[in-house]
């Protein structure tokens, strides 16, 4: 597929040097007001960021943005997203909520402000089938796809109520081995690890390469609802730019819409990407069979992201006693959905 007129899309490579440059604030931005230049988000090669990949893919965020070009940045999970916006490499970025209120914690409340959901589900446990209960995972090694995300803290917790001990330099009664998600899937066929806690359609894949689902995540949450996917912004952007932020909403509403009338081609979308990111073609058919395992929306599902965040700190992901006023702003999500008629969503 050809690239999005105004998209720019930067490798991870480039990425390395601009956080090398941490502080120096990436590049100028416009006066409040006045469109920037460029806008740089960024987005994983995942199934669970279907909306942006779709709203990419076809143009739809180019479409709304005008004369501000789109500048792309793949990232494997939400910590190196997170010092990406940190630093100043990127200005918004979608992730899971552990990084985002990690980074919200930590900065007071400061680094970034969530403007909008854009999936719930799609993440599992995944192991040999040999493991038939979260207790005979002691003395196993299982991955996730790294220290910190939002998988990485969801097994933490769960090991923890099952009274098995983990640390974050991977010792304890479980070793937890964080590596990207590609990795996983070689270590697992390479029988390295015991399992992993990924996002789809890698727990698919794993299913494929042997692996049986031993927790379905949406088993864990009230009515099968939880926030994996989030659209954070970098608050000094989100004040200086807000007609920017609201033509990237826009893009992701329109791919939202495309989502419910035309899977197929989003899913083809989805397969496109994970292909190139990883050098490795994806059957579409595996995206097809992981679909029904998330629920695609712009709902942040506040209450997940508070329980969530209290597990990191049970876990001692998050070093901070979680204090989350101020994460959520959905005001330009909702003004967008009352102009199209949808329903608003409660902060």
């Amino acid at each position: 597929m050809s690239t999005p007129r105004g998209r720019v899309l930067v490798t991870l490579g480039a990425l390395v040097v601009g956080l090398g440059l941490s502080g120096c604030g990436g590049t100028s931005q416009a006066a409040a007001g006045k469109p920037p230049a460029s806008v740089r988000l960024g987005y994983f090669p995942n199934l669970t960021h279907a909306t942006p990949i779709v709203a990419d893919q076809e143009g739809l965020f180019a479409k709304h943005l005008g004369g501000t070009s789109l500048k792309v940045s793949h990232f494997n999970a939400g910590p190196a997203a997170v010092e990406a916006l940190k630093s100043g490499a990127i200005d918004a970025t979608y992730l899971g909520p552990g990084p985002a209120t990690n980074a919200f914690i930590n900065s007071g409340g400061k680094a970034l402000t969530v403007v909008a959901g854009a999936a719930s589900g799609g993440t599992s446990l995944v192991v040999n089938p040999s493991i038939t209960s979260v207790q005979a995972l002691k003395g196993q090694r299982v991955s996730t796809p790294q220290l910190g995300n939002t998988q990485d803290i969801a097994l933490r917790y769960k090991l923890k109520q099952e009274g098995l001990t983990t640390n974050l330099q991977g010792g304890g009664d479980v070793s937890i081995v964080p590596q990207d998600n590609a990795q996983i899937l070689d270590a697992f066929k390479q029988k390295k690890i015991a399992g992993a806690w990924v996002p789809e359609p890698w727990a698919t894949r794993l299913e494929d390469a042997g692996g049986k689902v031993l927790i379905d995540e949406r088993d864990l949450w009230p009515d099968k609802k939880f926030a994996i996917t989030l659209l954070a912004v970098r608050t000094s952007f989100l004040k200086e730019h807000p007609d920017t932020v609201k033509a990237l909403l826009s893009g992701a509403l329109d791919a939202g819409d495309l989502i419910a009338k035309n899977p197929k081609k989003a899913q083809q979308d989805v397969a496109d990407v994970i292909g190139k990111a990883t050098g490795k073609p994806q059957k579409v058919d595996v995206i097809a069979r992981a679909w029904n395992k998330l629920d695609f929306g712009y709902d942040p599902v506040p209450a997940s992201i508070t329980t969530g965040a209290d597990h990191a700190y049970e876990v001692g992901v998050l070093k901070k006693k979680p204090e989350l006023k101020g994460l959520i702003d959905l005001s330009i999500l909702n003004d967008l959905l009352k102009q199209r008629g949808k329903p608003q969503i409660s902060g």
